[in-house]
């Protein structure tokens, strides 16, 4: 760990407008502004097949897993986007989550989530914004060692919600966002140190 929090922004979506990619980076935002040093990654630049365990026990780990898993590895928490399937976590980042859990050989159990810190955030087009699916986010990654800060928000009405560059139309809930992000920050520092 480094005594300069190290996060890694990630969205659970693979839409190229994906309304979480664009939140994910105003809480980006929030976390750099507060000392941290922030990777931003898109899911779809790793490509993966559906976890399969016959797949893994016959090939090995695929080289994408084995990318992310290094990436999970080598940051302090996680910034986190997820959009809503059916009141739950969208197929892709539970796909992601499942793979990186498996471990690589000479790696400790679940050495890419416990003791990581995350924070959790969700926009939709829908009146809840995603709340309902970062109840599953959340007990997946508490599940598997994770931290997961209690602060958490959502964005409703996601569609119309950004401007044109990025940010967040209504400044408050922009600084809220930003805050996750700093928040995050923060806490690694302090655990950190």
């Amino acid at each position: 760990m480094s005594v300069k929090p190290n996060i890694l922004a990630f969205a659970g979506s693979a839409r190229e407008g994906s309304f979480n990619k664009a939140l994910v980076k105003v809480a980006s935002d929030g976390a750099r502004n507060a000392g941290a040093e922030v990777t931003v990654i898109d899911f779809r630049d790793f490509p993966l097949l559906v976890y399969d365990q016959d797949l893994e026990a016959e090939k090995g780990l695929p080289a994408e897993v084995l990318k992310l898993k290094e990436l999970f590895k080598t940051h302090d928490g996680f910034l986190i986007s997820s959009p809503e399937h059916n009141g739950a976590i969208t197929a892709l980042l539970k796909n992601v989550i499942d793979w990186v859990s498996r471990p690589a050989e000479g790696e400790a159990n679940l050495e890419c989530f416990r003791g990581k810190v995350a924070i959790l955030m969700a926009a939709s087009p829908g009146g809840l914004g995603g709340l309902r699916g970062l109840n599953s986010v959340r007990a997946i990654l508490s599940g598997l060692g994770t931290i997961v800060l209690p602060d958490q928000m959502a964005i409703p009405a996601a569609h119309i919600a950004f401007d044109e560059s990025g940010a967040l139309k209504d400044t408050k809930k922009n600084e809220r966002i930003q805050g996750l992000g700093a928040t995050l920050a923060k806490t690694i520092a302090k655990l950190n140190a």
